[in-house]
């Protein structure tokens, strides 16, 4: 058998160092699929000889492209037998445009797999590993365990539940406010924070507001990068009794209405849901449809009482918060969560996985929330 032979080509010592590496490596050459991978999971693969050189690498682009597993062997060419492959996602097992990923590393001869996390798809979910080591090939799992999970965290959470991943994102001052008593709020945070803000829109594949915000902001919800095309999300308004105006600038092709009544709105798609106790759409069956819809990621950028319905509901999973040096003040000046609050402070949502980022002038405070903290 072809196995036993690719065992005498290289010693079996493996350096839980190198593996490290590597992966971090693999996970690097992922991080070129910049989100537009969707909804498939950022990948990155290495392939080392029999005598760990580097022979290949390759990443996954996006839908329709190679994995990055058959990249790298087809950049290894013969090279790859017996040596080991990298790679930050379990090899898939099930036959897309081309044959499994599974097959390919059998059939290329590598003597090791090094896989950072086992795929929650259900397809996978071990299967590509249980392949690999029935045909004799050697596997490890974990190393870069962390990072793979955290890189791929938008798939994950959607295979594991159905549903998008949810961020809720707001740019408010030192004293937690997001506009004046007016309702002026432009612009709070600076230059690099808001570029910084677009790159979130890249990042995920849906963004939602609240009627009210395009009742009063009339935004557009784009992305907008410099020197180089973002991906522009699906833009989803959450309108209850249906009162946006059809001269919204956020009206048309790209647009998903959310409402609990019939109708139509220019060009955007009107969905109708069902309403909560509240009279409002139900936010649970709006996510259970943009993931029947394959999208992985959703980033909520209010307005408060958006913010106050997701966050009571617990379908927020990540917080990005843009907090401006200045101070704004007032009792009618609004805060970025909305809603009645609550009465006590040990009832107050936990937040863990704190991080801080200067942006320029501003500070980025991103957080997880408990919810899904299993998956």
């Amino acid at each position: 058998m072809w196995s036993d032979l690719v065992r005498t080509l290289t010693p079996t010592d493996n350096d839980p160092s190198q593996d490290l590496s590597w992966c971090a490596r693999a996970i690097e050459l992922a991080l070129k699929g910049d989100y537009r991978t969707s909804p498939n999971p950022m990948v990155g693969a290495v392939v080392l000889d029999r005598d760990g050189r580097l022979a290949g690498e390759g990443y996954h682009r996006g839908p329709g492209h190679p994995h990055a597993e058959q990249e790298a062997l087809t950049t290894a060419g013969e090279a790859a037998f017996g040596g080991t492959l990298y790679v930050n996602l379990e090899p898939c097992n099930h036959e897309h445009r081309s044959p499994s990923c599974a097959v390919a590393i059998i059939e290329a001869g590598l003597r090791r797999v090094v896989v950072s996390m086992m795929d929650p798809d259900e397809r996978v979910r071990g299967s590509g590993i249980h392949a690999l080591e029935a045909a004799g090939i050697e596997v490890s799992t974990g190393p870069q365990e962390d990072r793979a999970l955290r890189m791929n965290e938008f798939y994950v959470k959607h295979r594991l539940t159905g549903r998008p991943f949810v961020t809720a994102k707001f740019a408010m001052s030192l004293d937690g406010k997001i506009a004046t008593r007016t309702g002026d709020s432009r612009w709070i945070t600076g230059e690099e924070a808001r570029r910084h803000s677009h790159r979130l829109r890249h990042m995920h594949d849906a963004i939602l507001v609240g009627v009210n915000t395009v009742m009063v902001d009339d935004p557009e919800l784009t992305t907008r990068l410099d020197g180089e095309e973002g991906r522009q999300p699906l833009r989803v308004v959450v309108d209850s009794q249906l009162r946006i105006r059809q001269s919204a600038r956020i009206v048309g092709a790209g647009t998903l209405i959310a409402t609990t009544r019939s109708g139509r709105v220019g060009a955007a798609e009107v969905v109708k849901f069902p309403a909560a106790p509240d009279g409002h759409v139900s936010l649970p069956a709006l996510l259970d449809e943009l993931g029947k819809r394959n999208l992985l990621s959703l980033l909520v950028e209010g307005g408060a009482e958006v913010h106050a319905s997701f966050f009571a509901e617990k379908l927020v999973d990540k917080v990005h918060a843009y907090v401006a040096p200045r101070v704004i003040g007032g009792r009618q000046s609004p805060g970025p969560v909305g809603g009645p609050g609550i009465e006590r402070l040990a009832d107050a949502i936990p937040l863990r996985d704190v991080d801080f980022t200067r942006l320029g002038d501003d500070m980025l405070v991103t957080a997880y929330t408990d919810v899904h903290r299993d998956s």
